[in-house]
């Protein structure tokens, strides 16, 4: 059963319509605040995915080939008060749902966890008291700083991925091959050569994959700007599919 959980109407709106287009599992959509949220409520779930927005998580672990029977948790905090872009606020910022996340996961205990963050000087401040506390949970924890680039998009997106793991009671070997969806002989090829340019009000021109094959979450989205922000709040699957499959290889499961 796979939990998604965003306060946001909108995202929800788009969930059910990915549901209903076969683009992403079918689950529990909650769109209740993280805040309202109790671990009693989501220790049926096996797939849980915390501030959801237009799926993107799960599209990484579709493409990654994340095993159905293997449970997991993702989440994408808010980055607002953290960006370069933001007031920097930081931790006193009310979007600073961490300390939230932080509880479900304590209440739940969850094997494996996989989150987003930007990748600014506050952000890797705030990876820095996200080790801290998942270790003090027990988990070990990983990270990286990686960009869409790296995955051939036509854009940075620099972003601080991390994973935290506390043990799985059933190992398997890994199977070579599983989840290259996205790949060819020589490597990754470019998912974005039907990407769309938006011309945005602060005079600059994005590219955004709405029509990639790779890429289905936002195909048919009208209007510029739902399309930007239902994508620029998204995480790049593609390139967080890459970060859960070094994790599947690293221990040497699933």
């Amino acid at each position: 059963m796979i939990y998604y959980n965003d306060n946001n109407a909108q995202a929800c709106v788009w969930l059910h319509a990915l549901m209903d287009s076969g683009l992403v599992e079918r689950g529990k959509i909650d769109n209740r605040s993280i805040s309202d949220v109790s671990g009693n409520q989501l220790l049926k779930y096996g797939r849980v995915h915390l501030f959801a927005g237009i799926a993107g998580w799960e599209r990484a672990l579709q493409i990654a080939g994340w095993p159905s029977d293997v449970p997991v948790w993702t989440g994408s905090c808010p980055c607002q008060p953290f960006s370069c872009a933001g007031k920097g606020k930081g931790d006193k910022d009310e979007r600073h749902l961490w300390p939230e996340f932080r509880r479900l996961i304590d209440e739940c205990r969850p094997p494996v966890v996989f989150g987003e963050q930007v990748a600014s000087k506050l952000g890797r401040q705030w990876l820095s008291r996200v080790r801290l506390d998942l270790e003090e949970m027990g988990y070990a924890v990983g990270a990286a700083d990686l960009c869409a680039a790296g995955v051939g998009a036509p854009h940075i997106r620099q972003r601080l991925y991390w994973m935290a793991y506390t043990g799985y009671r059933e190992r398997r070997p890994f199977i070579e091959g599983r989840g290259t969806q996205g790949r060819t002989a020589d490597g990754w090829f470019s998912p974005w050569s039907d990407s769309r340019i938006i011309h945005c009000r602060d005079g600059k021109t994005r590219r955004i994959p709405v029509e990639s094959a790779l890429f289905p979450l936002a195909h048919g989205i009208p209007g510029r700007v739902a399309a930007l922000r239902g994508i620029g709040n998204s995480i790049v699957p593609v390139l967080a599919a890459e970060f859960v499959r070094a994790f599947m290889q690293v221990m040497e499961m699933f």
